[in-house]
């Protein structure tokens, strides 16, 4: 990337002044790299995680536990993201949470790559704990690097940085998943911290190209608020730490100790900090009414990621046992189907955003209320696709490989449909006391949506085979059902948003 650097006139009083990247603040070249190689470790150690958990070489488990796991995994990252923008706001600024971020993040990597269960599920907490840090914050520091809101460059700089996040997305189980499944499970694993240091020591290295401001903590606690916090910690660390120890010293402790807890949380959270927000006697009653229409975004996009998330669990999964994962005879990884999705945003997120325009300069441009009902109805359409290879399984064939990425295609065009767009309206509909928390509240649709996932596939609790045709074409109806919900009762929610179009 350093050759793309090249000199170009910009304003003296803009952040990163001097050498550009692609006519955009240098500080973006290393915001670039730093989500790249993250997300390089995260979808690399992602795309080995179920088929890990399930095989003999590994930890062995049931296809229902494997996927209570890996939902839960993922909820944690994106539960996470709100304490992480907390941390920078109030204790250490962005630039020093994500530095941290990043050290944790490979930590935990390395702890997946030892041979033992009790390092490997420490690992996977510390990756949780680390990409909830960054993820909440790198973007943040992408908008420091621009003048304010109106910047022409501002959209193109963080067109370019979602670039990065697909980049290192793609890359990554073609690299990781090979020399997981192929070689040995915890060199893959290896690898995924190899690649987050990498970013993290170009990002120390680069962090002088930053914005001042990335360095600010915004609403920093005074001497008594921090040793109040910190002692309210330090209390709940040693209750939980006093309950686990007799659970475990009396011989009662399994999986779901920890597993259970964590589902139930990341249900009942959404719906406690949504409600906060909703009876805040501060906003006034015009706020209040987009927070309600919000909710309906809210229970769409959990539905939405319900379903969409299991591209990596249930579809994985499947095509590890049932599906013919090869391509003119030659026989590729099962991990290299989490690279389709990467690749098709890549090359359909930009046609989008010009469908978009074009529509509207012809008065056509659909809703935002239609945009997610169109989404939800094609991860709905999604999953009817997946009972034809249901069903050629369960005729005791294999399913050929493009039958699932004839799935991930039906996704990805329903992601575009409603992901950009419930970010977008997130920040339109936000009360002015909650601008910057609401962004954390839109995460916490995916953590509500995977919980779900977590509840019903554990064999303890919900015990559903999610890649059973009965369970299958019940999850495709509700999403549809669910669009066409949404789209009927559209004039009841534009209503509610007020001036928000």
């Amino acid at each position: 990337m350093a050759s793309s650097l090249t000199k170009d006139s910009v304003r003296p009083d803009t952040p990163g002044t001097g050498k550009t990247f692609f006519g955009h603040p240098r500080g973006l070249a290393t915001l670039f790299m730093t989500e790249m190689w993250e997300r390089f470790s995260y979808y690399g150690m992602r795309a080995l995680l179920p088929l890990y958990l399930v095989a003999p070489g590994g930890l062995h488990l049931s296809a229902g536990t494997a996927t209570a796991i890996y939902s839960v995994y993922v909820s944690l990252v994106y539960l996470l993201a709100l304490p992480g923008g907390w941390v920078a706001d109030r204790f250490l600024g962005p630039r020093r949470t994500v530095a941290v971020a990043g050290l944790i993040i490979m930590l935990g990597h390395l702890a997946l790559a030892l041979p033992t269960a009790g390092t490997f599920f420490v690992g996977l907490g510390l990756v949780a704990i680390g990409s909830g840090l960054l993820k909440a914050n790198i973007s943040t520091m992408v908008g420091h690097l621009y003048d304010g809101p109106d910047d022409a460059r501002r959209d193109a700089g963080f067109t370019l940085f979602y670039i990065g996040i697909n980049l290192g997305a793609f890359v990554a189980p073609l690299v990781i998943g090979t020399v997981g499944e192929n070689v040995n499970w915890h060199f893959g694993f290896a690898l995924a911290a190899l690649g987050m240091a990498l970013g993290l020591a170009q990002f120390l290295l680069g962090s002088r190209h930053l914005s001042a401001r990335s360095d600010v903590v915004p609403t920093p606690m005074s001497p008594a608020e921090k040793s109040a916090t910190l002692t309210k910690g330090l209390v709940w660390l040693a209750i939980a730490a006093v309950f686990y120890g007799i659970v475990g010293f009396t011989g009662h402790f399994t999986l779901n100790w920890a597993l259970v807890p964590l589902t139930l949380i990341g249900l009942i959270v959404p719906i406690v900090v949504i409600a906060r927000i909703r009876r805040d006697k501060d906003l006034d009653t015009a706020e209040r009414t987009k927070v309600s229409a919000y909710v309906w975004f809210f229970v769409a996009a959990a539905v939405f990621w319900m379903i969409y998330d299991q591209g990596g669990s249930t579809l994985s999964l499947f095509a590890d046992a049932s599906a013919d994962n090869t391509v003119l005879g030659w026989k590729f990884p099962v991990s290299w189907y989490q690279s389709v999705n990467p690749v098709m945003i890549m090359a359909l997120a930009p046609v989008f955003a010009w469908l978009w325009v074009w529509l509207n300069r012809r008065g056509k441009e659909p809703s935002t209320i239609v945009k997610f009902a169109s989404g939800l109805v094609l991860v709905g359409a999604s999953f009817f696709l997946f009972l034809a290879p249901l069903s050629i399984a369960e005729g005791g064939h294999k399913a050929a490989a493009m039958w699932l990425v004839a799935i991930y295609f039906v996704q990805t065009v329903g992601e575009l449909t409603l992901s950009p767009v419930g970010l977008s309206v997130t920040t339109k509909m936000a009360p002015a006391k909650y601008a910057s928390q609401m962004m954390g509240v839109w995460f916490l649709a995916v953590t509500a949506g995977d919980s779900v996932t977590a509840l019903l596939s554990n064999p303890a609790v919900g015990g559903v085979n999610l890649d059973r045709m009965g369970f299958v074409a019940l999850e495709a109806v509700l999403a549809v059902v669910a669009g066409f919900a949404v789209w009927m009762y559209r004039r009841k929610v534009n209503a509610l948003m007020g001036d928000v179009r």
